[in-house]
């Protein structure tokens, strides 16, 4: 008997809609079965999966990290999990993370195809975050990389450009007066205005109303992109025909493109091939050097994608560390009192934070890198995908498997840290004051995927840290809430509620 006959047979036989409901429903549940059927024997455990759903009702989509620890209780550190259809499994511990992301490198330097970016990358390229492995990411990388490197394009090396932003940062808090204010957009101005200087080779003014909207457009898209519409968007794409918050997602997708090619376009009417000035300059001499190479990925098309890739993981990942690092200040203010001891005691007033001033500095740096494990706002890294079958601790990973690395895991060890759950800068100090930094401390994640601009975070949170507590004692202003740090947002990146402090001139 033909298959294509089975669905008169059954109306035959057991007549009428009932029972084509009833045929409907079984084959519905046969595809759903055969959708997520794992290939291989040895594939990790994990929760059981319902019909279309998988584990979905298993997770909490506004704090993904903190259901993934309650389920690693249960499955341990390689648990797998269906998101609808896609499998998906989820790293945990140091151990586990080390094995796949740094000595199995390769065979875990994938990435999914996310729905909410697809459209992005038809029209940008998408950058190199959630480009797929291979000769696009990895021409792309090393271009980064090179732009980086190569900071003083102009006229400013990095250090100095930093150390002006900071200056300019100080002034916007000084113009406060010692009241209460929210710190966020003058930071996310400041730090943002590092990577404007590498990718546009020129600042913008903190009272541009056109570069404030934008940076809320970007905000509230990062936002967007890791709510829990935006996931559930990755796992039901066909949501797109619905009405819903997630069209929001290519709203602010589509603003964000818009701000960018209108100073692609500028700059263009300006470039000098013999000149570079900036990433655009250094992009578009690679594109006119590979007019003629038919695999090259320097395609104009792709520039926007560049931008918005270095833009969004230099700007909110930079800032938001800043946020969690004062209010860690105003809500410790005895160790606030040892950080400005020890910026008093090395650099003093008269003179610019420097980065080599760190090395002196073993608390302030202990005390930035604890802000970093504590903040944890990374908890889960972006998503990897398996670019070859696999094994890590013994189970075996089919190619093309969504994987999750769960920083959180390593960054809240118990085995690692004295006191996962508390601010302690001790755990990055050892018995006699010196600096130490445990293993188990990747907040830039690792491998082949590690974060490309970890080495201009790094300087920048040094230098902006320090300047601010060089120039200013923070406090909470009296008669408001005292802030509770756990309670923070889910979003891609974890961020601190909206606080207030006051900033008195030191």
């Amino acid at each position: 008997m033909e298959f294509s006959a089975l669905p008169g047979v059954v109306l035959r036989v057991f007549g009428g809609f009932p029972a084509l409901a009833v045929f409907c429903t079984v084959f519905a549940l046969a595809f759903d079965l055969m959708k997520r059927w794992k290939k291989c024997g040895n594939y990790p455990p994990g929760p059981r999966a319902l019909p279309f759903l998988g584990n979905l009702l298993q997770v909490d989509l506004h704090n993904p990290h903190l259901s993934f620890t309650k389920l690693r209780e249960k499955y341990g550190d390689v648990m797998s999990l269906d998101f609808g259809w896609t499998n998906v499994v989820v790293l945990s511990g140091y151990k586990t993370l080390k094995e796949a992301l740094v000595k199995k490198s390769e065979d875990f330097a994938d990435r999914p195809v996310l729905p909410i970016y697809k459209k992005l990358i038809e029209r940008t390229g998408g950058g190199i975050a959630f480009a797929r492995y291979g000769h696009w990411w990895k021409e792309q990388r090393k271009f980064s990389l090179s732009v980086m490197k190569n900071f003083g394009l102009g006229k400013k090396s990095l250090e100095l450009r930093i150390a002006e932003e900071a200056e300019m940062l100080n002034k916007a808090f000084e113009e406060e007066k010692g009241l209460a204010f929210d710190p966020n957009f003058r930071i996310r101005i400041a730090v943002s205005n590092i990577i404007c200087s590498i990718a546009f080779g020129h600042r913008f003014e903190y009272q541009d109303q056109k570069f404030l909207e934008f940076l809320h457009i970007s905000e509230e898209s990062f936002k967007m992109d890791g709510s829990f519409w935006g996931q559930l968007f990755n796992t039901f794409p066909f949501i797109h025909h619905l009405p819903g918050p997630h069209h929001k997602i290519f709203e602010y997708q589509d603003k964000i493109i818009h701000f960018l090619q209108e100073i692609v376009t500028e700059h263009k009417e300006t470039w000098d091939a013999n000149e570079s000035r900036d990433m655009i300059d250094a992009f578009l001499a690679e594109h006119e050097k590979n007019k003629n190479n038919p695999k090259t990925s320097f395609l104009e098309s792709n520039l926007i994608g560049i931008i918005i890739d270095i833009f969004t993981g230099g700007t909110g990942t930079i800032s938001t560390t800043l946020l969690w690092a004062l209010l860690f200040m105003v809500l410790h203010p005895d160790v606030q009192s040892q950080v400005h001891e020890e910026i008093d005691r090395v650099i003093g007033n008269g003179k610019k934070p420097k980065l080599e001033d760190r090395e002196e500095m073993p608390f302030t740096n202990a005390v930035i890198h604890e802000t970093q494990r504590l903040g944890n706002i990374g908890p889960i890294s972006l998503p990897h995908q398996t670019y070859r079958d696999t094994e890590v601790m013994g189970y075996t990973i089919p190619k093309g498997t969504t994987i999750i690395p769960n920083i959180t895991s390593a960054l809240f060890d118990e085995d690692i840290w004295l006191t996962p759950h508390q601010f302690n800068p001790g755990h990055f100090l050892n018995s006699d004051g010196n600096f130490v930094k445990p293993e188990a401390f990747i907040p830039f994640s690792a491998g082949h995927r590690v974060c490309l601009g970890q080495k201009l975070a790094k300087t920048e949170l040094f230098i902006f840290f320090t300047s601010l507590l060089q120039h200013f004692t923070f406090f909470l202003p009296e008669n408001e809430p005292r802030p509770n740090f756990r309670e923070a947002k889910y979003g891609i990146i974890l961020c601190p509620l909206p606080y207030r402090l006051c900033a008195k001139t030191r």
